[in-house]
């Protein structure tokens, strides 16, 4: 178990909280698309601040390459943050160095550093950088779980540099949900796992298939499943080299592993297009969506289930009216009453199209994290922090 802030003494310190706010930005980087990402780690700032602390706070925005690019600044970030916090928020100019380091906060200040990644060597983890940042408080929190699986200087080379390492409020839900549900979750347990491709999802099943009690496969990945088994699956999106591994999973998982029984199909990608729902696809046709009578076993599923984890959506989500399979999926989801875990942005998406977002008990904050961890694989991120 990891040092969470919460276990530490945080009164007259300065406190390093590494966050995530890589947010979407319009308008040549000065407008805010949306500050999801910023009210997220709200809860783990205020709280640092509440118990005397001073704030420093670090985040990597886009891809700036290891140079200054006023498109990717931290600018309009410390703005909305102000806003949000109903405090000043000082942006500093750069995030090492002595003129940052002649801004650093007094309790129950906030400074804003620059754009990590303005700087090559966060992401190559260089032990220099890693040490200056570090110079910069008494105490080390993460609280960014969407970047916990990238070992760069400011999630793990910084961590050898300081004395505490702890867990935020946000990663620590993410821990404590994706944890249990991973290891100890309350049965029965059901994985609803979608998405284009076997090849992106083969860990996540086969760590999955050691916890969960079913496993309920949609999205275009289903149709690799269905040609493993001697199924038409006309011109459906099918992984010809995964055909084997589709094959051996199929043979270890048994009757562990619900497949669609039903399509909806079309001639054309497209949305709107001309579509119907059938058992078996003909040879001018692929699936863009599980049909009804799938979406009613796997709902029956799911409604006698007391944990849910969910990662991809169950067909083209994007493209009405090829969203219906995930979206009533859903609200199944919703409306089983389990504790529901959801990884990955078209989930995301799909429970709010839904109306349903209030009713799920946690929606990951990290796609290629939460999809790592669900995996089994260790985030080093996480494996970095100080264990109680």
């Amino acid at each position: 178990m990891k040092l969470s802030i919460q276990d530490l003494q945080l009164s007259g310190k300065r406190v390093f909280i590494r966050v995530d706010f890589n947010v979407p930005l319009a308008n040549g980087g000065t407008e805010i698309t949306s500050d999801k990402r910023i009210r997220a780690s709200l809860p783990t700032i205020k709280y640092a601040l509440e118990q005397g602390a001073g704030v420093v706070l670090a985040s990597h925005l886009g891809r700036p390459k290891g140079k200054r690019n006023p498109e990717m600044s931290m600018a309009p970030v410390a703005v909305k943050l102000a806003e949000l916090l109903g405090l000043p928020v000082k942006l500093a100019p750069d995030c090492i160095g002595p003129e940052v380091a002649a801004m650093l906060p007094a309790p129950g200040e906030v400074l804003l550093l620059e754009n990590l990644r303005y700087h090559s060597e966060e992401e190559a983890n260089d032990p220099g950088f890693s040490a200056e940042l570090a110079k910069l408080c008494d105490i080390y929190v993460n609280d960014a779980f969407g970047s916990a699986h990238r070992a760069h200087a400011s999630t793990v080379g910084m961590i050898q540099f300081v004395s505490q390492a702890a867990a935020g409020l946000l990663m620590d839900l993410e821990l404590k949900y994706l944890g249990k549900a991973t290891s100890n979750p309350d049965r029965p347990c059901v994985a609803l796992i979608g998405g284009a491709k076997v090849s992106d999802k083969i860990e996540m099943i086969e760590n999955l298939a050691k916890v969960v009690d079913t496993l309920l496969i949609g999205g275009a990945m289903a149709y690799t499943f269905l040609r493993a088994q001697g199924l038409p699956t006309g011109k459906s999106l099918v992984e010809e080299d995964k055909i084997d591994l589709a094959k051996s999973l199929l043979a270890n998982l048994g009757s562990k592993l619900m497949l669609p029984v039903d399509h909806v199909v079309a001639s054309e990608f497209k949305a709107g297009a001309e579509n119907e729902t059938v058992t078996e696809i003909p040879a001018d046709k692929m699936a863009l969506d599980i049909g009804q009578k799938t979406i009613d076993a796997y709902a029956a599923v799911i409604a006698g289930s007391k944990t849910v984890i969910w990662n991809g959506p169950m067909g083209v989500f994007e493209m009405p009216p090829f969203d219906h399979g995930t979206v009533s999926l859903a609200k199944a989801v919703a409306n089983s009453g389990a504790i529901s875990v959801v990884g990955g942005g078209d989930s995301e998406k799909a429970i709010k199209v839904a109306g349903v977002s209030a009713q799920i008990t946690h929606v990951s904050t990290g796609g290629g994290a939460s999809l790592e961890f669900l995996s089994g694989i260790e985030l080093p991120g996480v494996a970095a922090l100080t264990n109680k």
